[in-house]
């Protein structure tokens, strides 16, 4: 008879001695518990263990930048996946009056319909609103349902940066602090009781007015799917999603009064990004695209609160706690793989992570250390008009780009693609050649565009009377 196998901490035998049975990882944090999930080699947390470290984490983010005041209003846009429903918890749980160091904003929610370019009827439309809604209405916060064809009905307005920090001068957070306190103090005093408790949910519409039907009229979808079908490429569909649904939300927020925007980006989300715009040609912007703050548009700043989660931290955290998604699919495609840059990274990184945990980590670590002052811009015309990013062409002889730049610039007038090219980005002309006929565009870019054309010709008129600002200070000393 062969002797027993040699008792060891992780494996035991049953009576027959035939099968290894797997003995409880303990918790690393609190030694009692058994480990219900492994976030990385040797780190296993039970579950209460688990929910308070991802607390935390959410909580230290927030502390650390010191980016939203107390009493401030922050807009939370929920696309239904499986961040920003962690987001939206994290926040809830913040709110209430059982926490301890609770959270002194006040949140917004909104939700924004991307059905129509994913290949949803509208049946299928109308089943995840009304899921979505009824998951917002639980929260007692207001919130906003949109829909993506109402990105097409924008002012120009949108694309011009507001009023930031060359306006009065921000207080220090400490600063208010005090003040919110104060408030507070006083609002006791004058009888107005606890005035943070979510009341009863509302919806509006994304520009402040009562809500519409749910859905959009059909030649508005029509219209809609006729700018994606203008699209060549898939990476171009890709990006020209990003840009309809964050001005969208921009002017939400803008018309709303929240200045602040919280997104759901994971760590996991970040390095794929990070990665994408490499490709793409926005390395200029990565600190911008990626970081925790996005302060481009100057009146409104984006907040990526989620993005040290992994995307399993994540998973594991919705499924231990109950916290509800709704899924959209993504963007329709005959193609299952390399359909575009985006879905080529996110493929690369994902396989890598398989058999390389590190990788997604490394690639985040290394976007931390970017820098997050972004370039200036003196006017309007030196920003992109898709990004509001500062243009970054300026020397585009020496830096060998313009090889590699839009050589179809055929056609007159402000409409024409030759006209849109001094506009835009590296990045985004690279993107813009693969968008269609520039007649396709949202009318609120052409707006827009026609408007910067003549600001331009105007000043390239009256350029000789103009003085530059070396030359007023010299005549001026």
């Amino acid at each position: 008879m062969a002797a027993a196998a040699p008792w060891d901490r992780d494996w035991g035998w049953d009576r027959h001695g035939a099968v290894p049975l797997r003995q409880p990882r303990p918790c690393v944090k609190c030694g009692e518990s058994a480990a219900a999930v492994v976030i990385r080699v040797g780190d296993g947390f039970c579950r209460a263990c688990f929910r308070e470290y991802f607390v935390h984490k959410f909580r230290a983010m927030l502390g650390k930048n010191r980016v939203i005041f107390p009493g401030e209003k922050v807009l939370l846009a929920l696309s239904g996946g499986p961040a920003s429903s962690a987001m939206l918890r994290q926040v809830q749980e913040g709110l209430s009056r059982e926490t301890a160091k609770r959270l002194r904003f006040v949140p917004g929610l909104i939700h924004i319909d991307e059905g129509a370019v994913c290949g949803q009827s509208p049946a299928q439309r109308e089943q995840n609103l009304a899921r979505m809604e009824a998951l917002l209405q639980e929260t007692g916060f207001p919130y906003y349902l949109a829909s993506l064809e109402q990105a097409l009905e924008l002012p120009g307005s949108v694309l011009r940066r507001g009023p930031g920090a060359a306006g009065e001068p921000y207080p220090s957070y400490k600063e208010a602090v005090e003040g919110f306190i104060q408030q507070q103090r006083q609002e006791v005093a004058d009888g107005d009781g606890d005035t943070s408790s979510a009341g009863p949910s509302t919806q509006h519409g994304p520009g402040g007015h009562p809500a519409a039907p749910r859905l959009p009229p059909a030649a508005l979808t029509a219209e809609l799917l006729r700018l994606f079908e203008a699209a060549e490429t898939l990476t171009a569909k890709e990006e020209l999603l990003q840009m309809l649904r964050g001005h969208l939300i921009l002017h939400t927020a803008r018309t709303r009064g929240y200045p602040k925007v919280m997104t759901g980006e994971s760590c996991t989300r970040v390095a794929v990004k990070l990665l994408t715009n490499l490709a793409l040609g926005r390395g200029a912007f990565l600190a911008v695209d990626t970081g925790f703050v996005d302060s481009r548009h100057g009146d409104v700043t984006l907040v990526r609160p989620m993005r040290e989660y992994m995307a399993k931290e994540i998973a594991f955290y919705n499924h231990f706690f109950g916290v509800p998604t709704v899924i959209t699919p993504p963007l329709s495609t005959k193609r299952r793989e390399k359909t575009s840059i985006h879905r080529l990274m996110e493929s690369f990184l994902l396989g890598l992570q398989a058999d390389f945990p590190s990788t997604i980590s490394t690639v985040y670590r290394t976007g931390e250390k970017l820098s997050a002052v972004p370039a200036e811009a003196s006017s309007e015309l030196q920003r992109c008009l898709l990004c509001l990013c500062a243009l970054d062409i300026a020397g585009e002889e020496e830096l060998a780009l313009e090889p590699t730049l839009v050589t179809e610039e055929t056609g007159d007038g402000a409409d024409s693609r030759a006209a849109f090219i001094p506009l835009l980005c590296y990045g985004c002309r690279l993107t813009f050649k693969e968008m269609g006929p520039p007649a396709t565009l949202p009318p609120y870019v052409r707006a827009e565009a026609r408007h910067r054309s003549c600001r331009a010709r105007m000043k390239e008129q009256i350029q000789e009377f103009l003085l530059e600002d070396d030359e007023e200070e010299t005549g001026t000393s």
